[in-house]
């Protein structure tokens, strides 16, 4: 019961290419409407027309304008529905308050893509919004995707489509290039041309009514002549989206964005210019680390990164070697890496050795290598080869200055026939030719091999540092995270103890929110933190003197007396805290003086009690883990350094939820406090696996109950034979909030909802669950147990099981975005072995830009014929009715009887695929 994938699938990573796009209509159309052309001189109605008409695309421009008979020599209509023919892209270049109007007319003629020139929208105020409504409003009607408004217009200089009023046609080549500021795509124009660079499609985005950077990501992803996607952005509009589709995308093609509003003067400008909110600097960076993408803070970054991530493979490492002729550029550009976070490359002393023998005396063997001003292009080519081989380094960097026995040309000469000889796999190679003409015909023999070159040694640097960062982050989207087995809630295997942990949570939650309040205490703050297995101190309520001795003796001196309030959570604002407590008198009088220094500070009403705690053992790191909510990314996590100065270190790091082990554990790298964690100074290290399964645990907390606003441990302690909670705070959305009107978090998290034990037909009783990052060691397994004949069933061609186990593969297949798939496993615990297995695997990919999926399945030979395929079939349609989804298909192989039956039993019918061996299923909702 396998479902066969149509041949433009890429088997070996199960990424599924489309034939068709929706956004084809703006980037592919065969004919285009210019309502608003006009032959007005300097008008951009008239621009955009000759644009178009003066770089053939290969289709017919139609001018719509009811006042005129002809624009430009070419016929005119009257209004879109009097054109001739079917038409796939309308460019509206007329006043705002028209616009939905016209966009009403494209969508009754049929016309599947706009380009809205026109400004007068949202960045006006409350009349634009209301505008925009009505555009979308009309274009969903008929399914029409819009760019714009406020924009330049979109090229596909492929193609040869230029519908922008630029003054240029861009060059072609492989960058996808978008832009929210329609005058810098001006400015890059013309750029490009000084610099020769080619793009594969050029798009301002302006406001992002309907296209937004999630479509265009998956677009240009799809899209086989863009090799990198190059974004300016000044507000991330719909995160989810853009999130979703970065990550897709980032792992095949290079995502490089330069984000303007880092400062607060900025973002009022940005905000002010696209009419959204911006949210914090912080909280973006973040983002984009967890969706693998690149940001840059200049325009020379985001196209040299994009150059050479096409050229160079990404380093493993941070870790460079530095050879050069003279010192003072390697010096330069060892600052320049050290800034930044690399690392100059220890080299052995295998390499230092054979570096003497070919060296002079005078020069230095230690890296930055200086192989003096004498160097001859053979020193240089030696030198390279063995500086190549170290195990130590994780890239190159070459640096020549032309002097008096410097011969440039040549020694770029040598540079390249080296490198074809000496094995340098997984080490980008980066030169810095420094000079003018003296050296520019060896400038051109390097970026000729694809060895990017530089002017000066620090921008090398400092692009290796961009380089290496950006494979950190890819390899932390992709590496495998571990699931312990002693960790509830984790292990989405066990589904009653994940209820049991947000049932308590919640009923805690629900008995703050019935009195009024969103405070809750701090006895009810630890009790929230326990429910989810996050350790808390001890922690007993007294609310008279009398009471908080009683505490005292059976808890065991010394103690620790903290006020106990509904309404103040910063305790030692107001006096609130007592160290050290070693009898019942100390007890007393710290109850009192607490109870005296809140009527003082704040007024008695704010005293209910204190809570009663034994005074432990502080020995070990104060840590501060929290979350709050981003007005554009929902929930936001901390970490990093607590205590009552953590204001004062602002030693902290951010990251969006949900984490898994290995999320949590780059969430910790970030930090200064991580050395210390890992031990320093004779002192054992905190347990870091423990440490990162308490966050993923307090991320789940954060997204499983949204009614949290704000949540802060401070501090943790951490040490090396414990981790606990010494103190915590908690604050809820207003009661008043709709509950559909709390934030949700950016990424989509675990779907638990769909975990549920089923019987096969044999008695067998396994769970099936959404496919989660950890479960790639037991899809190797799985694809052990299925015979080539199902595997030529589901690709309709045979793949080899190393093919379909690679790490890159199945990190994919597993670590999936649940907003984009939903990839459902079946899963055993074999009696025989006492093992966890995964049976079968049934997928649901939503189609790019529609609402609709397709389905497939691959369930191991053993356990085929007992119901599998039918109940994976059956709740992968819920869940596209729980999506929302208009339409299910699958392309399945005419031999496939069986999984054919059994998509008609649910609803299917089938259609005839002319020239393939295959029927198209499908099923409409």
């Amino acid at each position: 019961m396998q479902t066969y994938i149509k041949p433009t699938t890429d088997p070996a990573h199960d990424v599924l290419r489309y034939e068709h796009q929706p956004l084809d209509a703006i980037f592919a159309p065969k004919n285009v409407a210019v309502i608003g052309a006009t032959e007005k001189l300097g008008s951009v109605g008239r621009t955009i027309l000759w644009n178009l008409i003066s770089s053939p695309f290969g289709g017919t421009v139609f001018p719509v304008n009811p006042k005129r008979p002809s624009v430009l020599g070419i016929k005119a209509y009257p209004s879109i529905g009097e054109v001739p023919g079917k038409v796939d892209l309308a460019v509206i270049v007329t006043p705002a308050a028209t616009v939905p109007g016209v966009i009403s007319e494209c969508v009754d003629a049929g016309v599947k893509g706009a380009i809205v020139i026109s400004a007068g929208f949202k960045e006006i105020g409350a009349q634009g919004v209301e505008l925009e409504r009505q555009v979308l409003a009309q274009a969903r009607r008929g399914r029409m995707r819009i760019i714009g408004p406020n924009c330049l217009g979109v090229m596909n200089p492929v193609s040869g489509l230029n519908a922008t009023f630029a003054s240029k046609m861009a060059l072609p080549g492989n960058v996808g290039f978008i832009s929210q500021s329609g005058a810098l795509c001006t400015g890059i124009l013309d750029w490009s041309f000084q610099e020769n660079v080619g793009f594969s499609a050029f798009v301002s985005i302006g406001s992002m009514l309907d296209v937004g950077w999630g479509d265009l990501i998956y677009y240009l992803g799809d899209d086989p002549h863009t090799e990198s996607i190059v974004i300016y952005m000044e507000s991330i509009g719909d995160a989810r989206s853009f999130l979703s589709a970065a990550r897709e995308v980032a792992l095949s093609k290079p995502i490089i964005v330069i984000k303007v509003g880092q400062t607060e003067a900025a973002a009022k400008a940005a905000a002010s210019h696209t009419g959204s909110l911006t949210g914090s600097d912080e909280v973006l960076n973040a983002a984009f680390r967890r969706s693998g993408v690149l940001r840059v803070n200049t325009i020379d970054d985001l196209f040299n990164m994009a150059e050479v991530l096409a050229k160079q493979p990404r380093p493993k490492g941070n870790r460079l070697t530095i050879l050069t002729n003279a010192g003072g550029p390697g010096v330069l550009a060892t600052d320049a890496l050290i800034t930044g976070g690399g690392q100059l490359a220890e080299l052995s002393s295998e390499t230092e050795e054979k570096l003497k023998l070919i060296l002079p005396a005078s020069a230095s063997t230690h890296n930055p290598i200086d192989i003096l001003g004498d160097a001859d292009p053979e020193r240089y080519s030696k030198s390279l080869e063995i500086a190549l081989k170290d195990p130590n380094s994780d890239g190159m960097l070459i640096v020549l200055t032309p002097q008096a026995m410097s011969d440039p040309t040549k020694t770029a000469e040598d540079v390249v026939e080296k490198l074809k000889t000496t094995p340098v796999k997984g080490k980008p190679i980066l030169a810095s030719w420094m000079g003018g003409q003296e050296v520019a015909a060896g400038e051109a023999i390097l970026n000729r091999a694809s060895i990017y070159t530089f002017p000066y040694p620090d921008t090398a640097a400092q692009v290796f540092n961009l380089m290496w960062r950006y494979s950190y982050n890819l390899r932390g989207l992709y590496e495998t995270p571990i699931l312990p087995t002693n960790a509830p809630g984790q292990g989405c295997d066990t589904p009653t103890v994940r209820l049991h942990e947000r049932t308590k949570a919640q009923e805690i939650i629900n008995s703050v929110k019935k009195t009024g309040r969103t405070i809750l205490t701090e006895y009810e703050s630890k009790q929230l933190l326990a429910s989810y297995n996050i350790p808390t101190v001890p922690t007993e309520i007294a609310t008279t003197e009398d009471e908080a001795v009683n505490l005292a003796e059976k808890i065991g001196y010394p103690v620790v007396l903290k006020l106990y309030s509904e309404t103040i959570t910063h305790k030692t604002d107001v006096g609130g805290v007592r160290l050290l407590l070693k009898d019942a008198e100390t007890v007393r009088r710290a109850y009192r003086g607490i109870q005296t220094s809140v009527a003082e500070k704040v007024g008695a009403e704010h005293f209910f009690g204190v809570t009663v705690q034994p005074m432990l053992n502080l020995e070990g790191y104060e840590i501060i883990i929290g979350s709050s909510v981003d007005p554009q990314f929902g929930p936001v996590l901390l970490f990093g350094t607590g205590g009552q100065l953590v204001e004062v270190f602002k030693d902290r790091a951010l990251a969006l939820p949900p984490l898994n082990s290995t999320l949590a554990r780059r969430l910790m790298e970030q930090t200064k406090i991580y050395t210390a964690l890992k031990g320093v100074r004779g002192r054992p290290p905190v347990d870091l696996a423990k440490l990162e399964q308490l966050l993923v645990q307090f991320s789940l907390l954060v997204i499983e109950q949204p009614w949290i606003k704000e949540i802060d441990i401070n501090p943790l302690l951490a040490s090396p034979d414990r981790l606990i909670a010494l103190d915590a705070r908690v604050v809820l959305h207003d009661p008043e909030i709709s509950e559909d009107k709390l934030p949700k978090p950016a990424i989509r998290p675990y779907p638990s909802q769909y975990v549920a034990p089923w019987t096969m037909e044999d008695g067998t009783t396994v769970t099936i669950r959404p496919i989660r990052p950890e479960d790639e060691p037991l899809v190797v397994d799985y694809h052990k147990m299925v015979s080539e004949e199902s595997v030529y069933l589901r690709y309709a061609h045979l793949v080899k099981l190393s093919q379909r186990t690679t790490h890159e593969r199945l990190s994919r297949i597993c670590f999936i975005d649940y907003d984009r798939q939903m990839a459902l496993v079946a899963e055993y615990n074999n009696p025989d072995t006492g093992q966890t297995q995964i049976i079968g695997i049934g997928r649901l990919s939503k189609l790019h830009g529609t609402d609709e999926a397709e389905f497939s399945m691959l369930i191991a030979d053993q356990y085929q014929r007992k119901g599998l395929g039918t109940e994976f079939l059956r709740r992968l349609l819920q869940i596209a009715r729980d999506e929302n989804l208009s339409r299910v298909t699958a392309d399945i192989l005419t031999d496939n009887m069986a999984m054919q039956r059994i998509s008609q039993r649910l609803g299917f019918r089938a259609e005839r695929i002319l020239g393939e061996p295959m029927v198209k299923m499908i099923l409409d909702f």
